[in-house]
Protein backbone atom coordinates (compact mmCIF):
# COMPACT_ATOMS: atom_id res chain seq x y z
CA UNK A 1 0.00 0.00 0.00
CA UNK A 2 1.21 3.83 -0.87
CA UNK A 3 1.43 5.94 1.73
CA UNK A 4 -1.93 7.64 2.16
CA UNK A 5 -1.78 11.78 3.08
CA UNK A 6 -5.18 13.26 3.55
CA UNK A 7 -5.62 16.95 2.43
CA UNK A 8 -7.92 18.38 4.61
CA UNK A 9 -9.05 22.14 5.67
CA UNK A 10 -10.64 23.96 8.48
CA UNK A 11 -13.39 25.21 5.89
CA UNK A 12 -13.85 25.36 2.45
CA UNK A 13 -12.06 27.66 0.06
CA UNK A 14 -9.41 27.22 2.44
CA UNK A 15 -6.66 25.87 -0.50
CA UNK A 16 -7.02 22.58 -0.11
CA UNK A 17 -6.48 21.84 -4.04
CA UNK A 18 -3.27 24.21 -3.83
CA UNK A 19 -1.86 22.14 -1.14
CA UNK A 20 -2.40 19.26 -2.65
CA UNK A 21 -0.78 20.56 -6.10
CA UNK A 22 2.68 21.59 -3.63
CA UNK A 23 2.90 18.40 -2.24
CA UNK A 24 2.48 16.41 -5.55
CA UNK A 25 5.09 18.59 -6.75
CA UNK A 26 7.62 18.12 -3.54
CA UNK A 27 7.46 14.43 -3.46
CA UNK A 28 8.00 14.04 -7.14
CA UNK A 29 10.95 16.27 -7.02
CA UNK A 30 12.69 13.62 -4.11
CA UNK A 31 11.86 11.23 -6.84
CA UNK A 32 8.61 9.22 -5.69
CA UNK A 33 6.20 8.30 -7.83
CA UNK A 34 2.90 10.39 -7.02
CA UNK A 35 -0.40 9.66 -6.95
CA UNK A 36 -3.63 11.43 -6.20
CA UNK A 37 -7.36 11.24 -5.29
CA UNK A 38 -10.35 13.64 -4.47
CA UNK A 39 -12.97 11.08 -3.62
CA UNK A 40 -15.51 13.24 -3.42
CA UNK A 41 -16.15 16.34 -5.72
CA UNK A 42 -19.49 18.75 -5.69
CA UNK A 43 -20.29 21.12 -8.16
CA UNK A 44 -19.51 19.40 -10.88
CA UNK A 45 -21.37 20.63 -14.18
CA UNK A 46 -22.27 18.87 -17.44
CA UNK A 47 -19.16 16.33 -16.56
CA UNK A 48 -16.36 18.70 -15.42
CA UNK A 49 -14.78 18.65 -12.09
CA UNK A 50 -12.79 21.78 -11.56
CA UNK A 51 -10.48 20.31 -8.91
CA UNK A 52 -10.40 17.07 -10.55
CA UNK A 53 -9.32 18.15 -13.93
CA UNK A 54 -6.85 20.34 -12.18
CA UNK A 55 -4.94 17.66 -10.21
CA UNK A 56 -5.12 14.74 -13.34
CA UNK A 57 -3.05 17.36 -15.02
CA UNK A 58 -0.58 17.71 -12.74
CA UNK A 59 -0.38 14.10 -11.48
CA UNK A 60 0.14 12.75 -14.73
CA UNK A 61 2.87 16.02 -15.67
CA UNK A 62 4.53 14.48 -12.74
CA UNK A 63 4.34 10.84 -13.22
CA UNK A 64 3.74 8.77 -16.55
CA UNK A 65 2.36 5.97 -15.19
CA UNK A 66 -1.03 7.80 -14.90
CA UNK A 67 -1.20 8.70 -18.47
CA UNK A 68 -3.66 6.36 -18.73
CA UNK A 69 -5.50 7.31 -15.94
CA UNK A 70 -8.70 9.50 -16.04
CA UNK A 71 -10.69 12.08 -14.51
CA UNK A 72 -13.40 9.49 -13.53
CA UNK A 73 -10.62 7.36 -11.54
CA UNK A 74 -9.54 10.87 -10.04
CA UNK A 75 -13.01 11.86 -8.70
CA UNK A 76 -15.23 8.78 -8.34
CA UNK A 77 -18.29 9.99 -7.38
CA UNK A 78 -19.47 13.60 -8.64
CA UNK A 79 -22.35 16.11 -7.67
CA UNK A 80 -23.93 18.60 -9.51
CA UNK A 81 -25.13 21.00 -6.49
CA UNK A 82 -22.31 22.74 -5.09
CA UNK A 83 -22.91 21.74 -1.58
CA UNK A 84 -22.11 18.90 0.94
CA UNK A 85 -22.24 16.10 -0.32
CA UNK A 86 -25.04 14.72 2.24
CA UNK A 87 -27.41 17.85 0.98
CA UNK A 88 -25.81 17.22 -3.30
CA UNK A 89 -26.61 13.73 -2.86
CA UNK A 90 -29.96 13.86 -1.46
CA UNK A 91 -28.66 11.78 1.28
CA UNK A 92 -27.55 9.04 -0.94
CA UNK A 93 -25.26 6.21 1.20
CA UNK A 94 -21.99 6.95 0.46
CA UNK A 95 -20.79 3.68 -2.03
CA UNK A 96 -17.29 3.41 -0.16
CA UNK A 97 -16.47 0.70 -1.89
CA UNK A 98 -15.96 1.83 -5.03
CA UNK A 99 -13.53 4.45 -3.14
CA UNK A 100 -11.80 1.97 -2.16
CA UNK A 101 -11.61 0.06 -5.14
CA UNK A 102 -9.83 3.25 -7.07
CA UNK A 103 -7.82 4.12 -4.63
CA UNK A 104 -6.51 0.02 -4.85
CA UNK A 105 -6.24 0.84 -8.66
CA UNK A 106 -4.37 4.21 -8.28
CA UNK A 107 -2.00 2.72 -5.66
CA UNK A 108 -0.30 0.46 -7.96
CA UNK A 109 1.17 3.17 -10.03
CA UNK A 110 2.50 5.45 -6.59
CA UNK A 111 4.44 5.53 -3.81
CA UNK A 112 2.93 8.20 -2.16
CA UNK A 113 -1.01 8.80 -2.64
CA UNK A 114 -2.46 12.31 -1.87
CA UNK A 115 -6.01 12.38 -1.11
CA UNK A 116 -8.19 15.53 -1.29
CA UNK A 117 -11.43 16.13 1.15
CA UNK A 118 -13.89 18.36 0.46
CA UNK A 119 -14.96 21.11 3.01
CA UNK A 120 -13.73 20.74 6.46
CA UNK A 121 -13.42 18.15 8.87
CA UNK A 122 -17.48 17.80 9.82
CA UNK A 123 -18.86 18.35 6.24
CA UNK A 124 -21.69 15.51 6.48
CA UNK A 125 -20.67 13.05 3.53
CA UNK A 126 -23.91 10.78 3.89
CA UNK A 127 -26.06 9.69 7.41
CA UNK A 128 -22.93 7.62 8.35
CA UNK A 129 -19.65 9.19 7.43
CA UNK A 130 -18.61 13.15 7.95
CA UNK A 131 -15.40 13.33 5.76
CA UNK A 132 -13.02 13.14 9.14
CA UNK A 133 -14.54 9.46 9.11
CA UNK A 134 -12.78 9.13 5.99
CA UNK A 135 -9.48 9.09 6.98
CA UNK A 136 -9.40 6.77 9.61
CA UNK A 137 -11.77 4.69 7.08
CA UNK A 138 -8.73 5.13 4.40
CA UNK A 139 -6.00 4.98 6.83
CA UNK A 140 -4.10 7.79 6.22
CA UNK A 141 -2.45 10.79 7.83
CA UNK A 142 -3.27 14.04 7.44
CA UNK A 143 -2.91 17.39 6.27
CA UNK A 144 -4.73 20.21 8.31
CA UNK A 145 -5.04 23.30 5.64
CA UNK A 146 -5.93 26.35 8.16
CA UNK A 147 -5.84 30.07 7.43
CA UNK A 148 -4.07 32.98 8.77
CA UNK A 149 -7.09 35.29 8.54
CA UNK A 150 -8.79 36.73 12.07
CA UNK A 151 -10.33 33.72 13.62
CA UNK A 152 -7.77 31.40 12.59
CA UNK A 153 -7.28 30.69 16.40
CA UNK A 154 -10.33 29.05 17.21
CA UNK A 155 -10.92 27.55 13.78
CA UNK A 156 -7.31 25.55 13.70
CA UNK A 157 -7.73 24.77 17.51
CA UNK A 158 -10.90 23.32 17.12
CA UNK A 159 -10.04 21.31 13.82
CA UNK A 160 -6.55 19.92 15.43
CA UNK A 161 -9.38 18.98 18.47
CA UNK A 162 -10.83 16.97 16.93
CA UNK A 163 -8.26 14.75 15.10
CA UNK A 164 -6.71 14.49 17.94
CA UNK A 165 -9.95 13.43 20.16
CA UNK A 166 -10.01 10.66 16.94
CA UNK A 167 -6.61 9.76 17.66
CA UNK A 168 -5.81 10.83 13.49
CA UNK A 169 -2.02 11.60 13.28
CA UNK A 170 -1.92 14.91 11.62
CA UNK A 171 0.30 18.20 10.74
CA UNK A 172 -1.15 21.48 10.68
CA UNK A 173 -0.21 23.75 7.72
CA UNK A 174 -0.93 27.32 7.65
CA UNK A 175 -1.91 28.99 4.42
CA UNK A 176 -0.91 32.64 4.26
CA UNK A 177 -2.24 34.82 1.48
CA UNK A 178 -1.02 38.49 0.83
CA UNK A 179 -3.96 40.21 2.40
CA UNK A 180 -3.21 38.21 5.79
CA UNK A 181 -0.22 40.42 6.95
CA UNK A 182 -1.50 40.82 10.11
CA UNK A 183 -1.28 37.28 11.09
CA UNK A 184 2.26 37.98 12.53
CA UNK A 185 1.07 40.25 14.87
CA UNK A 186 -2.40 39.20 15.49
CA UNK A 187 -2.41 35.34 15.43
CA UNK A 188 0.65 33.83 15.62
CA UNK A 189 2.13 35.56 18.88
CA UNK A 190 -0.28 33.22 20.32
CA UNK A 191 0.80 30.00 18.59
CA UNK A 192 4.18 30.67 19.33
CA UNK A 193 3.42 31.05 23.66
CA UNK A 194 1.59 28.10 23.21
CA UNK A 195 4.28 26.32 21.85
CA UNK A 196 2.90 25.36 18.65
CA UNK A 197 4.66 24.84 15.06
CA UNK A 198 3.54 27.14 12.64
CA UNK A 199 4.73 25.56 8.66
CA UNK A 200 3.91 27.87 6.47
CA UNK A 201 2.01 25.99 3.05
CA UNK A 202 3.98 28.03 0.67
CA UNK A 203 7.24 28.22 2.80
CA UNK A 204 7.64 24.95 4.51
CA UNK A 205 6.01 22.32 2.03
CA UNK A 206 8.93 20.51 1.47
CA UNK A 207 9.38 20.24 5.61
CA UNK A 208 5.69 19.31 5.74
CA UNK A 209 6.25 16.66 3.24
CA UNK A 210 8.62 14.91 4.58
CA UNK A 211 7.26 15.34 8.00
CA UNK A 212 3.74 13.92 6.97
CA UNK A 213 5.17 10.86 5.32
CA UNK A 214 7.22 9.98 8.19
CA UNK A 215 3.94 9.83 10.55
Amino acid sequence: MAKRIFVTATNTDIGKTYTTKLLLKSYASRGWRVGVIKPVETGVVDGFCPDGSELLSLVQELNQEFKDISVEDIVPITYELPAAPFVASNAKPLDINILHVRMQKLEKLCDVLIIEGAGGLYVPVDEKYMMIDLIQEFQASALLVTHCSLGCINDTLLSKKALVDKDIPHIVGFNCKKEDAGFLHVSRPYFEKIGFDVYKIDDDIDTLSQLLYNL
